[in-house]
């Protein structure tokens, strides 16, 4: 097992999958404390690096493209603060950094996971449910349905229609752009048969974000959404809903779906945990393992 203590947060490995803690430190962003630990299995990700500076550097990881929802639904534009996936570390703790870098890349290596683009989410995106209020609008999201309620700032054309609601099954793809500049951000719901061309600021799906420090919470949403829509590299992806909801699908059905994924990773831990108790032999835990990740 490997891990760094910073006052950015918490990283260990245990051979199967990387455990992202945020620390406390007020330069933690409020995505990352919000989100709080995230899980990474080994064959998520592509690699790992660590960059030294002269009184800092940070740990990076780097994902196969298309295996974490957030960074589909965000398009890799969340800033250094709120990014999961960078870990600031100072001066003196290069050593443990550099060890850690190995023992993921000798653990990518011995399991031969590629680092080629993946056609279905190995993270399951943020618990639900989630709510933010950020920009012209609280954002709620309970697994089923986006609930949009307007604020006093919401463009009065846009507000007259009330409280929008849409159901998972309508959205075909979700967005979250920050502000940059003069330029306001955006969180916007495509809507299947209701296909719009106009401004965040006019359009009923969508949210206008303004550079404030709440506007990150909603790529949360947009995540937890994302991770329930179809994966654009599916064979079969058609703008479905992820686990599809067709003919004879049950929001029951579905829910399984889910919790066998959160299963799964939990039996791989527990499979790491016997092998390194010397429960498991080295080529019982790898045909365990193997087994799993086939069911993944």
């Amino acid at each position: 097992m490997a891990e760094i203590i910073q006052k950015d947060g918490t990283w260990d490995f245990d051979g199967d999958a990387l455990r992202l803690t945020p620390g406390r430190d007020k330069s933690v962003g409020l995505l990352r404390r919000t989100l709080g630990e995230l899980v990474v299995p080994l064959g998520a990700l592509a690699g790992v690096s660590v960059e030294q500076g002269r009184k800092s550097g940070r740990l990076r990881l780097r994902l196969r493209d298309g295996a974490d929802p957030l960074l589909h639904a965000t398009g890799g534009r969340l800033s250094e603060p709120h990014d999961p996936y960078q870990l600031v570390v100072e001066a003196d703790r290069y050593g443990v950094a550099e060890y850690f870098v190995d023992e993921v890349r000798n653990a990518l290596l011995l399991d031969q996971v590629p680092s080629d683009p993946v056609d279905t989410y190995l993270l399951p995106g943020p618990a639900v449910p989630l709510s933010a209020a950020a920009g012209d609008a609280t954002a709620s999201f309970d697994g089923d349905q986006v609930r949009l309620e307007w604020n006093w700032k919401t463009e009065e054309a846009k507000a007259a229609a009330g409280t929008r609601t849409i159901g998972v099954g309508d959205i075909t793809a979700v967005e979250w752009h920050p502000a940059a500049g003069l330029e306001n951000g955006y969180l916007r719901f495509t809507v299947r048969g209701a296909p719009t061309k106009a401004p965040p600021k006019y359009d009923p799906n969508s949210v206008e974000l303004w550079g404030f420090k709440r506007d990150p919470l909603m790529a949360l949403i947009a995540a937890a959404v994302q991770a329930r829509l179809a994966h654009p590299a599916a064979p079969a992806a058609a703008g479905a809903a992820r686990p599809q909801l067709t003919e004879g699908t049950t929001p029951a059905a579905v829910t399984a779906a889910e919790d066998d994924h959160d299963a799964l990773l939990r039996r791989l831990r527990e499979l790491g945990e016997l092998h390194r108790s010397g429960v498991l032999t080295d080529e019982e835990f790898a045909l365990a393992k193997q087994a799993v990740l086939k069911r993944m």
